[in-house]
């Protein structure tokens, strides 16, 4: 699997580039569109990935359940003591700058790198702790799904002797093919590009 990630990621750049080379505008399906479920995913998508995901409800799915809609996604932890709050803050921001009809399709999907700590229950607590609504989606998964992801995304992550994590402050934006249209780093700036590029799939 590890190796199928990587090869996407290297033939990334040659597909756009032969796309930019025929004068032909990259495939963006509309948003929310409806896709056969067993319709051929890009070799840009990252629902390419296989691995099973828990939710704070305890459900389990694949990434590519979001599928037909657009994503704003981002890696956290639960126990963090400044920099994931102030993330959800953000998301927040970037959230209440979507016209309407973006707002109530987009998905709001929060990924968890701390494998041991964040339980189902853990994320629950830290839902309710930030009020976030059913609009959001909290996910746990093992140590390989969330290597493979975070490499996909340039995420990184190192944690510490008191169990806390330096990492990136990274929010992606993936349209409804699951391919990464935009990426915001860095916590409390302008987020209206962002916010354009989750309404861009609309148009």
């Amino acid at each position: 699997m590890k190796l199928l990630v990587t090869a996407l990621l290297l033939l990334a750049p040659l597909l756009r580039a032969a796309e930019s080379a025929s004068g032909a505008p990259p495939a963006m399906p509309p948003c929310c569109a409806v896709i056969a479920p067993d319709a051929p995913l890009s070799g840009r998508s990252i629902y390419q990935l296989d691995s099973i995901w828990t939710n704070d409800a305890g459900r389990v799915s694949r990434l590519a359940a979001l599928r037909g809609r657009p994503v704003i996604l981002a890696m956290f932890f639960s126990h963090c003591e400044y920099a994931c709050p102030v993330l959800v803050q953000d998301l927040h921001r970037l959230r209440a700058q979507l016209p309407e009809a973006v707002r109530e399709r987009a998905a709001i999907v929060l990924v968890s790198f701390d494998t041991v700590r964040d339980t189902p229950a853990a994320l629950r607590a830290f839902r309710e702790r930030m009020s976030l609504d059913a609009g959001w989606t909290l996910l746990r998964g093992e140590t390989d799904a969330v290597e493979d992801l975070a490499m996909l995304l340039g995420v990184k992550f190192k944690q510490d002797a008191r169990g806390q994590f330096a990492h990136s402050n990274l929010i992606t934006i993936l349209n409804a093919e699951g391919e990464i249209v935009h990426q915001h780093a860095g916590l409390q700036g302008d987020i209206s590009e962002a916010a354009r590029a989750v309404a861009l799939p609309l148009h």
